[in-house]
């Protein structure tokens, strides 16, 4: 076994690694860029390397950067994580010339599969279903166009070296083939430097499942079933979960001896993924083949109980697999949603800052937390948004899910804008409840953007009523804080107005044992809880059911959060709502003559020129933040009067890339 490995990544995917290493009794070593010298993976392994700039591009992805620091170390083994070089095989093989173990597949199966153009061809000629497409480099943006009126609209152009949700465009007309060759192209040449790009048929309706295969260099190959990750935004996963609901035992079997067979083809061995695309009939296409850890594995660990960061290091140690295909069987369900560093409100704009509070829910061994972070890390523009990865498991989906909306409701991030609430819409949403998804569900559910989820029942009446009692309980301590006038007595009637973000509810409160009975428009909500003044969660019950809602004070009353629903609720006795009635409305700055930064980026290009006129909906520029492109476009038609940005600066929030007649 290894005595020292050294992680060749950065984030929550470096701290996993770190854990079951050490639970191994193996010593760690991390690596870090500047702008990572305090954080958590540094932290936690055995002793820590500076390999460079923030930039990934000169420090992450720099192979001699990496090699230096395994040298320094006397590290014999690497493990890469996901993403920057975990499925290079320049550097696997540089790691194979020093004598040094990649935890990971061999070289030949990287190469095999990192192309997506070669692995479709491979995937084919071991009998494995393929989607439709021109398995060629596209040469521009009229090869683009050319080839994608060929296959038939839409179709996805896709970065060949591609992974993440990173390169990938779907068009749906000519315009969109020109302009999504162009992005794509440069999003691959940005992330993995490869700029090849290629096209394929885009199914309509489909479902994104994947299956987790492990294979030793002794022969042994099995697959632990499958994920779903038909939740996505920009083909950027966003939930995940294992079993699938939508798979019978019989598309199961098929979707994993295919899967299987191709990883023999390429003699697999380690921890890899096989990515389908599966219709509304169950007819499942391969996608590609990721020869690394997936961002998602801990749904497959929940369900299979297998560590597979673990089966990784003893497989690449030369270890038997200790599994068989008849040992896997799934036990529960589980679900992960990803917490990004965004903005859902703001079209998800990435966010960046310091987390001035970041309190996961308590962890057992229904939830469960990946997290590279802790309260006081920085969120930096340099990498990937996501903060951590929120898993539960329940005995079925049902729980699985109860257990992921309690979960959110407690998990507490301040300090950046963040997609907690988008997280607590999506799995309450009716039809991911009812398990009917598809990869465009969010461009179908929300097609004009996300503005919360929707204010009404039960979630609404929790969030009443808890506003009351907060107040009802604030405005008791305030009333026994030393200092107050002699004469003073605080207003405790039944009679209460309540803002819910200007909406007006007439309510009538009653005091009862542990809470409050409140009456609003006919029906009494009971609300029950021993929360106190200062405290960041209340817990409690309404009507019977359990709840949990964040608070966050403001200055005329509270700012709640509860299953995906954010509400500014202020409770004022009826004279004081009249009197509140008669002040002035702040009125925000007309900025409509300014193209602003919507998050601090690099511009990448400029479409347009002063003194042109421009029409609603065309692209004007393209800033590139957290490793994706933005395509910025006009909201209305116009004439350009000055360009206050060029390609290659950075912007911060709001600042001015032109301004209009």
């Amino acid at each position: 076994m290894f005595s020292k490995i050294l992680i060749a990544n950065r984030g929550e995917i470096a701290c996993r690694v770190i854990r079951s290493a050490q639970a191994m009794g193996i010593a760690t070593v991390a690596v870090y860029s500047e702008a990572d010298a305090g954080a958590l993976h540094v932290e936690m392994a055995d002793e820590a390397i500076a390999i460079g700039p923030a930039a990934a591009a000169e420090s992450y992805l720099v192979t001699e950067r990496i090699l230096d620091a395994i040298k320094r170390s006397g590290a014999d083994a690497v493990h890469p994580g996901y993403g920057f070089l975990s499925e290079n095989p320049g550097f696997a093989e540089a790691l194979a010339e020093r004598g040094i173990a990649f935890i990971g597949p061999p070289v030949g199966a990287i190469e095999a599969m990192g192309d997506k153009i070669a692995s479709k061809k491979l995937a084919q000629a071991a009998g494995v279903n393929s989607v439709p497409g021109h398995l060629e480099v596209l040469l521009d943006e009229d090869d683009a166009a050319r080839i994608s009126e060929q296959l038939g609209y839409p179709v996805m152009l896709k970065a060949s070296a591609g992974g993440g949700g990173k390169g990938m465009r779907v068009a749906y007309t000519e315009a969109e083939a020109r302009e999504g060759f162009t992005s794509a192209t440069n999003e691959a040449m940005s992330s993995f430097a490869d700029d090849r790009v290629f096209a394929e048929k885009f199914i309509e309706q489909p479902r994104h499942i994947e299956i987790q295969v492990l294979a030793d260099a002794h022969g042994n190959c099995i697959y632990l079933g499958e994920r779903e990750c038909s939740i996505q935004r920009r083909h950027q996963k966003v939930i995940e979960e294992a079993p699938s609901p939508f798979l019978d035992e019989a598309t199961r079997k098929a979707m994993g001896e295919q899967a299987v067979a191709l990883a023999r083809a390429v003699d697999y061995r380690s921890a890899g993924t096989v990515e389908f695309i599966v219709d509304k009939d169950r007819n499942f296409y391969f996608l590609e083949m990721n020869t690394r850890l997936q961002v998602e594995h801990p749904v497959t660990e929940m369900v299979y109980g297998v560590d597979l960061v673990e089966q990784m290091i003893r497989i690449a140690a030369g270890e038997t697999m200790g599994l068989t295909q008849d040992d896997m069987q799934a036990d529960g369900w589980a679900i992960e949603c990803r917490l990004y560093a965004e903005d859902p409100y703001r079209n998800f704009m990435p966010s960046i800052g310091r987390l001035t509070q970041h309190r996961p829910p308590p962890l057992n061994a229904t939830v469960r937390v990946d997290t590279g972070v802790v309260e006081g890390s920085e969120i930096t523009m340099f990498y990937d948004p996501m903060i951590a990865k929120l898993i539960t498991k329940g005995a079925d989906r049902a729980g699985a899910i109860a257990a992921m909306g309690e979960a959110l409701d407690g998990y507490c991030v301040r300090g950046i804008n963040h997609n907690m609430s988008f997280l607590s819409a999506l799995i309450s949403h009716p039809r991911f409840v009812e398990g009917r998804l598809t990869t465009a569900f969010i461009d179908e559910e929300y097609p004009d953007g996300f503005s919360g989820a929707p204010r009404a029942g039960e979630v609404l009446d929790a969030i009443l009523a808890a506003g009351v009692l907060l107040h009802r309980r604030t405005v008791e301590r305030a009333a026994t804080i030393s200092g107050q006038l002699a004469h003073y007595q605080p207003a405790f009637g039944a009679d209460w107005s309540v803002s819910l973000d200007g909406e007006g509810h007439q309510v009538i409160a009653t005091l009862v044992e542990g809470g409050m009975d409140v009456t609003s428009e006919g029906r009494t909500i009971a609300v029950r809880s021993d929360w106190r003044p200062g405290a960041g969660l209340f817990k409690g019950s309404v009507n019977g059911r359990h709840v949990v809602i964040q608070v966050d004070m403001a200055a005329d009353g509270f700012r709640l959060s509860h299953a995906g629903v954010e509400a500014m609720v202020c409770v004022r006795s009826p004279r004081a709502a009249e009197l509140a009635g008669f002040m002035l409305e702040k009125i925000a700055p007309d900025t409509s003559k300014y193209l602003l930064c919507p998050m601090p980026g690099l511009v990448i290009s400029l479409a347009v020129e002063t003194g042109e006129e421009v029409k609603g909906g065309q692209a004007l520029a393209v800033v590139e933040a957290m490793k994706m492109e933005n395509i910025l476009r006009a909201e209305r038609d116009g004439i350009v009067a000055i360009l206050n940005a060029a390609p290659g600066d950075s912007l911060a929030v709001d600042d001015i890339i032109m301004e209009f007649e």
